[in-house]
């Protein structure tokens, strides 16, 4: 069983560009043990079912460090609860590119 869980998270208060913060958040993830996907609209975090509080308290504690200099922070989550599925950050796109017959990734 596995657990998906996308999210982005920015404060509204520092401008155009943003990349400093998010930067900061994802020192805090890389530092998790928790498996994740950097993308480029949000980061992808996979847990067993049994760790769903490690990704709650990852997204808290990502909130927590900007919350020293940032007075409105923006949060997005999207959780994919799924019975059964091992390795989701990489089976999902895999299962797609096998029924289309080739790489989705154009970059």
């Amino acid at each position: 069983m596995s657990i998906l869980a996308a999210f982005s998270m920015f404060p509204l208060d520092k401008g155009e560009s943003v990349s400093t913060y998010v930067a900061r958040i994802l020192e805090i993830i890389d530092k998790s043990d928790i498996p994740y996907k950097l993308t480029p609209m949000d980061t992808v975090i996979e847990a067993d079912d049994g760790e769903f509080d490690k990704i709650l308290n990852l997204i808290k504690d990502s909130i927590k460090v900007l919350e020293k200099d940032c007075n409105r922070i923006i949060v997005n989550i999207k959780i994919d609860y799924r019975k059964g599925r091992k390795s989701g950050l990489t089976q999902k796109q895999k299962s797609v590119e096998e029924k289309v017959g080739r790489s989705l990734n154009k970059v």
